[in-house]
């Protein structure tokens, strides 16, 4: 059984190695070229410098997978609305593990005061993700068609939103 824990340094190469694979394979995330290491540990320290969660998924000792939110965009009046990011090793997807980082990371962005956690779903033929953010309680909040170009052919990008706590039902404490 895996454990889900907060990352620490020593898991940037494995994080590292499980994005590659997805950047290099998959419609999943839009960047074209792997990040280095150095460029994902300073990811990881941006986001952990924000007081938002950075976890993984490890079972013995080996990293599993990885999951955080970064702030949807930097403006102050999106202080309270957070995007996830989940990826998992390639021989590891479908099993469950995608659904255990999100729910982690739903009630820690929630503990860190987050309000309205986004899935920003590159490529809207991506059933896994859409599936995972559906069965973890998201709804679709629209798509933007042909925005990305990879692999040879323009990709959508499918928005999907899952109020935290109180959501919009009250004003955030620290408004």
């Amino acid at each position: 059984m895996p454990t889900i824990r907060a990352s620490r340094d020593d898991d940037v190469t494995a994080i590292t190695a499980i994005y590659a694979h997805h950047v290099l394979h998959g419609t999943g995330t839009f960047e074209i070229d792997p990040p280095t290491a150095q460029d994902m540990a300073a990811r990881r320290a941006d986001v952990l410098a924000k007081g938002l969660p950075y976890l993984v998924a490890e079972d013995a000792g080996r990293v599993l997978g990885f999951a955080y939110c970064n702030w949807f965009k930097p403006r102050p009046a999106y202080r309270f609305s957070a995007e996830d990011s989940i990826y998992v090793a390639d021989d590891l997807r479908g099993q469950g593990l995608g659904r255990l980082l999100l729910d982690a990371l739903a009630a820690q962005a929630e503990a860190a005061g987050v309000r309205q956690l986004l899935a920003v779903i590159g490529d809207s033929a991506n059933a896994g993700s859409i599936g995972l953010h559906r069965a973890a309680g998201f709804t679709e909040a629209g798509v933007m068609r042909s925005v990305g170009w990879k692999f040879g052919a323009w990709r959508d990008i499918v928005l999907m939103q899952k109020p935290l706590g109180a959501g919009d039902s009250t004003a955030p404490e620290a408004s």
